[in-house]
């Protein structure tokens, strides 16, 4: 004879009124044209929850559950209730109201969630704010990457909602501390793992359980003013960290992929643009140049590299350089990194057909006496800047190529006359970041034979005028300490090479050269290489052999041990 489960049938009975209540709220929500929505099977941020009081929102049977921008989700169970057109009116002075009807129990599981709002605490929209009791508190415990983590995993073990915020202040407040460039949140098939990037390389910190991913992505998508319901596409945006006083921007890129959204946040902490060109590391020649150059009238200065290579610190510090009240700065940026005082700077906005060769031609009928065009990636920018150049302006801009000589063969690529090229352009420079090795822990070495005829052999076209390091050659290696969290490096500093439009090079680019004929006019010239900069850096202790050949490529395997 079958036994009675009471337990078993109680929950049945509630999984069937359940149902029946979801169901009834289906047929409402045709009844009255809205979309159904079932909150128990999606996330209630408690920002939104925060701009209807908790009264209000049980007297008009209604809830805010999510909130974008000015657009803000509202739940209810009858749009009809005079209480609830009362608070609906009242909101359209400040959001634009989308409706959903929910059922009585979702409404009960939003209402809940009015628990948590006393501990949680969030600034406006855009904006997180960590005060500096708490950045200082982080500071000290976190040093390295592993006492990042030992912060931040009792947060996610505790599996608490509210505390998600928590998390997210612990990550950003732990990648100031240790001074990281981005933060990578990436979704894999078990979990999320998080890194950091830290001197330009990655470092794996902690995985994330999915759920609390899921909850760490809805809130990045809330502070960065993003759709929360779109995943299947690409969505950028930003937000600001407010700290001690400084204002920091975080741009936020989302990108779709197998396992969820993948997340970067890109860190633009003010003290970059705190830089000048001597704090950047350039050699004496490539300084030398590019402040004379910078000092002419008119002409162009253009600056290359790879993506990460530091070619926007340059520009900024270019600027700096020119910024006086008698001048007048435009720019024109993809997007603004850092907004300096005293500068106009303007931005690419597609959706209003604002590019950079548009931009361009409407900044020259500004009468400006300096112009920054953040990239050159077409004809009509390449000519319009040149342009620009012969006609009593000093242009700053980047340009994508491996070194400096690429930099005339590709300005003919893109489609420009050499005739224009030749008396526009005054500078070309290229530009690598290094690591820095840890002053701490790095360890000295003897030149093997090997590698000092290497050495030997690269030094044979330095001018004369250039003073070579001292023998024995001396090389440096990396250690592992506290202060540099294990990786031997702290820091980065800059190794560039630059040469002027003398009169051979201007001959040379009527002929439309290859870059190996421009690279051995450049030698001619007494320009010190990247190679060279690199390793005169690598002898006197500042950077090691195994960070130029990571940066710089098959170039200078030969000197690895």
């Amino acid at each position: 004879m079958p036994q009675f489960n009471e337990e078993q049938q109680k929950r049945r009975l509630e999984e069937l009124r359940n149902k029946e209540a979801e169901d009834l709220a289906r047929l409402l929500a045709e009844k009255y044209d809205l979309p159904y929505a079932d909150l128990f099977q999606m996330t209630i941020d408690l920002d939104a929850l925060q701009t209807i009081s908790e009264n209000e929102a049980r007297s008009a049977h209604a809830a805010a559950f999510q909130r974008v921008g000015k657009t803000l989700d509202i739940a209810l169970t009858n749009p009809s209730l005079p209480a609830t057109k009362a608070l609906l009116e009242s909101l359209k002075e400040h959001y634009s109201a989308e409706l959903f009807l929910v059922s009585e129990r979702s409404l009960s599981r939003a209402w809940e969630r009015y628990k948590e709002v006393p501990e949680f605490k969030e600034a406006q929209r855009g904006v997180i704010d960590i005060s500096a009791d708490r950045l200082a508190e982080f500071g000290n415990e976190i040093r390295t990457t592993e006492e990042l983590e030992r912060v931040v995993a009792p947060l996610i073990a505790s599996g608490e909602t509210r505390r998600i915020s928590t998390v997210m202040e612990a990550i950003l407040a732990g990648a100031l501390a240790l001074e990281a460039s981005d933060i990578h949140i990436e979704p894999q098939e078990a979990d999320a793992r998080l890194r950091l990037r830290l001197d330009g390389v990655l470092q794996e910190m902690l995985s994330l359980p999915k759920p609390v991913f899921q909850l760490v992505l809805s809130r990045i998508k809330l502070i960065s003013e993003l759709k929360l319901n779109i995943r299947d596409e690409a969505q950028d945006g930003r937000f600001t960290v407010r700290a001690a006083k400084t204002d920091i921007e975080v741009r936020t890129s989302i990108l779709p992929g197998p396992y969820g959204e993948s997340v970067v946040l890109r860190i633009l902490h003010p003290k970059t643009i705190a830089l000048t060109l001597e704090d950047l590391g350039l050699n004496e020649q490539v300084l030398q140049i590019i402040n004379e150059q910078a000092a002419r009238p008119n002409g162009m200065i253009l600056t290359t590299g790879p993506t990460g290579s530091g070619k926007t610190t340059t520009l900024y510090a270019l600027l700096k350089l020119k910024r006086t009240p008698g001048i007048k700065i435009i720019t024109i940026e993809n997007p603004i990194e850092y907004h300096l005082e005293g500068i106009t700077q303007t931005q690419v906005d597609r959706a209003r057909h604002y590019d950079f060769a548009g931009g361009l031609r409407a900044i020259l009928r500004q009468d400006p006496d300096v112009i920054m065009v953040g990239e050159i990636r077409d004809l009509e920018t390449a000519q319009t800047a040149l342009h620009a150049a012969l006609t009593g302006h000093i242009v700053f801009s980047t340009l994508h190529t491996n070194n400096a000589a690429g930099t005339i063969p590709r300005l003919i690529d893109l489609g420009v006359k050499p005739n224009i090229i030749a008396p526009a352009l005054n500078v070309a420079m290229a530009q690598r970041l290094v690591r820095r090795l840890c002053p701490e822990c790095k360890k000295g070495r003897p030149a093997t034979r090997g590698e000092i005829t290497s050495i030997e052999k690269l030094f044979t076209t330095l001018s004369s005028s250039v003073i070579r390091p001292r023998k024995p050659y001396q090389l440096w290696d990396a250690g592992t300490c506290q202060t540099c969290n294990g990786t031997g490096y702290k820091g980065r500093v800059g190794i560039a090479e630059a040469f002027i439009i003398n009169d051979e090079i201007e001959r040379l680019i009527i002929t439309q050269p290859t870059e190996s004929d421009i690279r051995d006019a450049t030698v001619r010239q007494g320009m010190v290489t990247m190679e060279q900069d690199g390793v005169f850096k690598a002898l006197i202790g500042i950077t090691s052999v195994e960070e130029l050949v990571r940066v710089l490529g098959v170039k200078l395997s030969v000197l690895s041990k």
